[in-house]
């Protein structure tokens, strides 16, 4: 996802209820979020499906690192060390 040009990904409501499928269509081409604004305020953000499912991706991924360093910090799991040796014991012919 490319970064917003505040100077073109800024529209108003009401220009892109007028022209949706342009900016739609720009918003999958370009790769670039647009920011909606009502009554002159940020609102909403338009961004492309493949970019959303990608944030989703990392911030579940984010979620699991986090969940994963409290684990490890109340002791719990065990070592990368530990866990390779116990995954080529496993898969070991």
């Amino acid at each position: 996802m490319a970064q917003i040009q505040l100077d073109q990904d800024i529209r108003s409501l009401s220009d892109f209820r007028a022209n949706a499928a342009s900016y739609i269509e720009r918003v999958k081409k370009e790769r670039r979020p647009l920011v909606l604004t009502q009554h002159g305020k940020s609102s909403a953000v338009l961004i492309d499906v493949e970019d959303y499912q990608k944030l989703l991706d990392k911030v579940q991924l984010l979620e699991e690192l986090s969940a994963a360093r409290k684990e490890l910090d109340r002791g719990e799991g065990i070592s990368q060390e530990d866990f390779f040796r116990e995954l080529r014991a496993k898969y070991s012919s």
